[in-house]
């Protein structure tokens, strides 16, 4: 594990923190959402049959979960092929792949895209929320999960020699059930053998992200490297995201270019838009939270791709950045989220 000291290990091997550049560190590049089926509403069967015409990507865009094609996003090898030389055009550098085992992790595919496009894909380790686990992950100890988790990161995950540089996104309901506090304790087992970065998809439920950090603490985890991702539809309420704020972990805004009316996975939840989420991380970065602070897209379905009439993964670069730029967050500042954050996160100590 020394070897891994003081690196970032991407689908190609080890490479230096400085190598990196500007990161999202919370996207998908080949995975299967279809655990998140929501069938469509009455009288939508043809729409969702047939989504991708122009006459229905606002439905699509409103409803996307209630189309089976839009959720097999690893039909789009080549779409994403494209997206990844746009965003390396864009001046991204690197892109931490956040699918677990659960949701078709295709790690031949990730390695061959970093090829073909020159942008440093980070893998994750690691399971998805309970509906995922098979029956035999939720009958196995916590310690042969922990087991599982450190062999993805040193020797490789899925029956390949490619190995992950980060464990997650680790997903968990709420309330959490037995088999994803299983998975969380086998982290944080694992995180404080390698030393290296966490990121945790949270329950749709504010008291969530707090009651996450408490598990892993308990069986040893490393706060100060765990990232607390979808903060963006978790907590809303300014002093509960202070208070949260205060146990170290890093706040992930990571939906940027999703807005629709109604969230299918709780309703209680009214998606923010994306001058919103500018205007929390402004709020953020003025009460000191400058070296806390992730953005992604979480891209994980067809439609959010600029073949489908998506923003892509280049959104935040040239988008969200110049709209920063004008309320008051310095490109010093930026340049902490997207480049020195990331740097920091994703090197193993």
């Amino acid at each position: 594990m020394a070897e891994l000291t003081g690196k970032v290990q991407t689908v190609l091997g080890l490479v230096d923190p400085d190598q990196l550049g500007r990161t999202m560190t919370h996207e998908h590049l080949t995975m299967s959402f279809e655990c998140c089926y929501f069938p469509p509403h009455s009288g939508d069967e043809a729409v969702a049959e047939n989504p991708f015409q122009m006459q229905h990507m606002d439905w699509l865009r409103q409803n996307p979960y209630s189309s089976h094609e839009n959720l097999l996003l690893q039909q789009e090898t080549s779409a994403v092929r494209d997206e990844l030389l746009a965003y390396r055009k864009a001046g991204g550098g690197a892109i931490v792949e956040n699918t677990t085992t659960g949701i078709d992790r295709d790690l031949p595919t990730l390695r061959q895209l970093s090829k073909d496009t020159g942008v440093h894909i980070i893998a994750g380790a690691g399971y998805y929320v309970d509906c995922t686990h098979s029956e035999t992950t939720k009958k196995m100890s916590v310690e042969k999960l922990s087991d599982i988790i450190v062999s993805e990161v040193l020797h490789g995950a899925d029956g390949t020699d490619i190995r992950c540089g980060v464990i997650g996104e680790i997903g968990t309901g709420w309330p959490i059930t037995e088999s994803e506090k299983k998975v969380l304790r086998a982290t944080a087992h694992a995180q404080a053998q390698l030393g290296c970065p966490v990121i945790i998809h949270p329950g749709r439920n504010p008291a969530a992200p707090a009651e996450i950090i408490r598990i892993l603490q308990e069986a040893g985890g490393d706060i100060s490297k765990t990232v607390m991702s979808h903060m963006d539809r978790t907590i809303f309420d300014k002093g509960e995201l202070l208070e949260f704020g205060k146990l170290g972990s890093y706040l992930e805004y990571d939906l940027f270019g999703i807005e629709m009316l109604n969230y299918p996975f709780n309703l209680e939840v009214d998606m923010p838009s994306d001058n919103q989420r500018v205007q929390t991380l402004a709020m953020l970065l003025k009460e000191g939270y400058e070296d806390k602070l992730l953005m992604a897209h979480d891209i994980h379905t067809k439609n959010r791709l600029t073949k489908y009439g998506g923003h892509g993964y280049s959104h935040i670069l040239k988008n969200i950045v110049p709209k920063m730029l004008t309320r008051g967050i310095t490109q010093h500042q930026v340049d902490k989220i997207l480049i020195d954050n990331p740097k920091h996160l994703l090197t193993f100590k």
